[in-house]
């Protein structure tokens, strides 16, 4: 059985209900019967799962793995059932999603907007008085009444 010693994507993207993983050098690297090898992106470099059902779609992808001279070329399915990759792509992809779901305020953002509003209703009402627009400016004091 091969082990995933370090599996840390260089970056992830999320489009059409898919999660794209992409690897780079010293990202991602396995131990077989305590040998560690290291991921090189000459073939495949990247795992597209699903987002609904979170099944691996390129399958057929070959990763390599080298240490020294040796090399070991892998299909993604292949390592998916002789591996613990399957673990490590769901915490990846949970802590990914935590990230996403989560939002920073900015602050003072709330009163900027409010500033900006209130700039651009004053810009209005300016245009309504060179504009000469008696109905526009009357319109625009009852909104600021409210």
């Amino acid at each position: 059985m091969l082990l995933v010693q370090l599996m840390k994507p260089f970056y992830i993207k999320q489009e059409n209900g898919r999660i794209k993983l992409v690897f780079a050098y010293q990202y991602f690297s396995i131990k077989k019967d305590d040998e560690l090898f290291h991921f090189i992106p000459v073939e495949g470099k990247e795992i597209i799962v699903n987002a609904k059902t979170m099944e691996v779609e390129n399958l057929a992808e070959v990763f390599v793995f080298q240490k020294g001279n040796r090399f070991l070329r892998l299909p993604l399915y292949q390592l998916l059932l002789v591996s613990d990759i399957h673990t490590r792509l769901l915490s990846i992809i949970e802590s990914t999603d935590e990230k996403d779901s989560t939002s920073f305020p900015i602050e003072g953002a709330e009163e900027m907007i409010q500033q900006l509003e209130k700039e651009n209703f004053d810009r209005m009402i300016d245009y309504a008085l060179i504009q000469r627009n008696e109905a526009l400016f009357q319109e625009l004091q009852t909104y600021k009444e409210i």
